[in-house]
């Protein structure tokens, strides 16, 4: 029998009381505030953005401060707040070859039309411990030079010339963006709604997959084409007016894997790739999505199913980390009832293990 707690609604509230309490910390130090969150743990905001699937840096600083720094709980806040927006409409399509671009780099050329662009990056840091951040010391200004604007080249551009790699993103004509959002999911997806799905999954799980496709579990040797992070224009196409008008800028991370592909009946030996776009600065998110989205490809381009990153209904079931933590998290909740039944259910049998036991052993020392 559930037997209700009692006293439940006091410690509830101060339950939230003490988390209020541990999240201000030591009173002798000044709070953290949004704008140091948005300024200084930038990349922590990005992620929040990125999974939650808003683009707002100051709603994403207050869920890191509000949730303690853990992004998970972050990513869940700001996500039920988008849930409570109303939807105006969809923007056009982003035109990244228009980005202004802080960081542009290749794996696969050295010399770039436009040239590669290190940008803020841990790439080239020792990965060693700066006892210099204990304190606040002053911070050399960086070289900085003019921004460029217009469209910069892609590296699957080059390859294009040659018709060495694969049309980039060719659907039906009467194809319908699908808006994973809004609508059920259903399997199996086209690749738009694929492309959504990891755009807000978990960054971890997804790098974990994306690690074990290069460690030969549907193995398909990628080469990072580009990544490139920058600012790119938001335009909406307003009805009364007949053109689009700009809404402003965002930064993105966007990513493009060139693959080995072998040939099929169908397509000539060519490059394919692997795509990944998400909100702010993500590299490691857009590269990880980019590997699953190829290994997603796998049926669509002839290769066998034999990994976990190349099944479609697994990866996009298992990726969300919202979904996941809900279905995790849900086990603190009281199952006593359940519990009980099980209990009794093991008692049982091992009433009745016990007795089928000692039944044999009555028949065995009989037959002596």
């Amino acid at each position: 029998m559930y037997v209700a707690v009692k006293g439940g609604e006091t410690a509830i509230a101060n339950a939230h009381r003490l988390l209020a309490d541990r999240r201000r910390g030591d009173r002798s130090l000044p709070a953290i505030g949004i704008d140091q969150i948005v300024a200084q743990l930038a990349l922590a905001v990005d992620r929040v953005m990125a999974e939650a699937s808003l683009f707002d840096r100051t709603l994403a600083a207050l869920a890191v401060r509000q949730s303690r720094g853990d992004m998970i709980e972050a990513i869940f806040l700001l996500r039920a707040y988008r849930t409570t927006l109303p939807r105006f409409g969809y923007s056009k399509p982003l035109d990244t070859a228009e980005m202004t671009i802080e960081r542009r780099i290749s794996a696969t050329y050295k010399d770039l039309p436009g040239g590669q662009l290190l940008g803020p990056t841990f790439d080239y840091t020792h990965r060693l411990l700066d006892p210099s951040l204990l304190s606040d010391e002053a911070v050399e200004t960086p070289a900085q030079r003019a921004a460029e604007t217009g469209r910069v080249m892609r590296v699957s551009e080059i390859l294009g010339e040659e018709g060495l790699i694969e049309a980039d993103g060719d659907m039906p004509e009467d194809h319908e963006i699908g808006d994973l959002t809004r609508e059920p999911m259903e399997f199996p997806m086209t690749r738009d709604l694929r492309l959504q799905a990891l755009a807000r999954g978990d960054e971890g799980f997804l790098l974990a997959l994306g690690y074990s496709t290069q460690r030969g579990y549907g193995r398909n040797h990628p080469f990072t084409g580009e990544i490139r992070i920058g600012e790119v224009e938001v335009e909406f196409d307003v009805p009364e007016l007949g053109f689009a008008v700009s809404l402003g800028t965002i930064q993105i991370t966007e990513c493009q894997m060139v693959n080995q592909f072998k040939g099929s009946a169908k397509a000539p030996p060519q490059f394919t790739r692997g795509y990944g776009l998400v909100f702010g600065q993500s590299e490691r998110k857009a590269m990880a999505m980019s590997l699953v989205d190829r290994a997603l490809r796998a049926e669509e381009l002839g290769e066998d199913i034999t990994a976990p990153a190349q099944d479609e209904e697994f990866v996009i079931s298992h990726s969300d980390n919202v979904q996941a933590t809900g279905f995790v998290e849900h086990l603190k909740l009281p199952h006593y009832v359940d519990f009980q039944a099980e209990l009794d259910l093991v008692r049982r049998m091992r009433r009745e293990f016990e007795a089928a036991r000692n039944g044999g052993e009555d028949m065995k020392e009989a037959a002596e």
